[in-house]
């Protein structure tokens, strides 16, 4: 069997799945972001997430072939990369793993670990893409210098647009609506009480106003639909560095996926991301995601092993009961 890890701001997907395609377990376990509670988190989730996956499978670690541990901010903290490798041996009992950032899983799940790349836009936003055994990552430099098109910088430009439309810099519109009508603003400049002082700044609680720049957008605010626009160009750009970073050939297809909670808000920034990747590139071929990222941590630790999962198991993945514990704010 092979483990699939998948951390996150809010949980840690961990799953089992067999040579022939079958989930055999998985659970939900906390989250691995250890930033602001110590490095020692780490190692806690995955002995414990490794034991509950296997206590429901019915095997043991050594049962397991290989293990892939995506978690976050891993690569982001040279220094801290030894620690987490460490973390994830001690977990599992043996040396048949490998350790990456989470944005790995993500790939591997949408395109099944199949050469390509997958662009995430959640809280926040980066790509992750592999071709003849390279791999690049773009992006993903948070939220204060980058994250470009991601829902945190949608909705700080929407936060922006309110607030220009409120004192008479922008003419007001549905956008100003919206904002006011779901903060439930008595006045507009309750808006800095509650983005600042009762929320105290949460990433997660401003990035979630994106969902109201893309209806704004919808429902036919100018200044909503250029948030949109912009933000597809900002993530066809990133797709776009990451093709010429890993090599691949002038008219060679590239197959692109993405995730993330953006590109679930509507239609509408899926349609003009796709419009900004044609024009940029002819041969870019624009998939829906196959897999949840926790699976793809599964199918990348196959990959890993030289025995990578057959056309046959993979299919079969894809054809079994949903197998999804709910994705993470950062890729909501």
């Amino acid at each position: 069997m092979f483990l699939g890890v998948d951390g996150g701001g809010t949980k840690t997907a961990f799953c089992l799945v067999t040579e022939s395609g079958e989930v055999s377990a998985q659970v939900r376990a906390p989250s691995t972001y250890y930033f602001s509670v110590g490095i020692d988190l780490v190692g806690r989730v995955l002995r414990d997430g490794i034991a509950a996956v296997c206590a429901e499978a019915g095997t043991t670690p050594e049962g397991i072939r290989h293990a892939f541990f995506g978690l976050p901010t891993y690569g982001e903290v040279s220094g801290d990369i030894p620690t987490l490798n460490a973390a994830a041996r001690d977990a599992l009992g043996h040396d048949r793993y490998a350790c990456g950032n989470d944005m790995v899983c993500s790939w591997a799940g949408s395109l099944g670990g199949a050469d390509g790349i997958n662009i995430l836009s959640g809280t926040g936003s980066m790509t992750y893409g592999e071709f003849g055994g390279r791999g690049a990552r773009v992006g993903g430099w948070g939220e204060l210098f980058g994250d470009e098109g991601s829902a945190y910088w949608i909705a700080i430009r929407g936060l922006s647009c309110f607030s220009k439309m409120s004192d008479g810099r922008l003419p007001p519109g549905p956008l100003h609506t919206l904002i006011g009508e779901h903060l439930g603003l008595k006045e507009d400049l309750d808006l800095v009480d509650v983005v600042l002082n009762r929320w105290q700044g949460d990433r997660s609680k401003i990035a979630a106003l994106s969902r109201l720049v893309v209806t704004a957008a919808d429902r036919g605010d100018r200044y909503g639909r250029d948030i949109l626009a912009q933000a597809a160009r900002e993530l066809a750009i990133t797709v776009d560095t990451t093709r010429e970073r890993l090599g691949f050939r002038p008219g060679q297809s590239v197959p692109v996926s993405y995730s993330g909670g953006v590109f679930k808000a509507g239609p509408s920034i899926l349609d003009a991301f796709r419009s900004e990747l044609e024009g940029r590139y002819a041969t870019y071929e624009l998939r829906d995601p196959l897999y949840p990222p926790h699976i793809g941590a599964a199918i990348y630790a196959a990959k890993l092993s030289a025995n990578p999962l057959s056309h046959a198991a993979l299919q079969r993945l894809q054809s079994a009961p949903s197998t999804s514990l709910g994705e993470d704010d950062e890729k909501q």
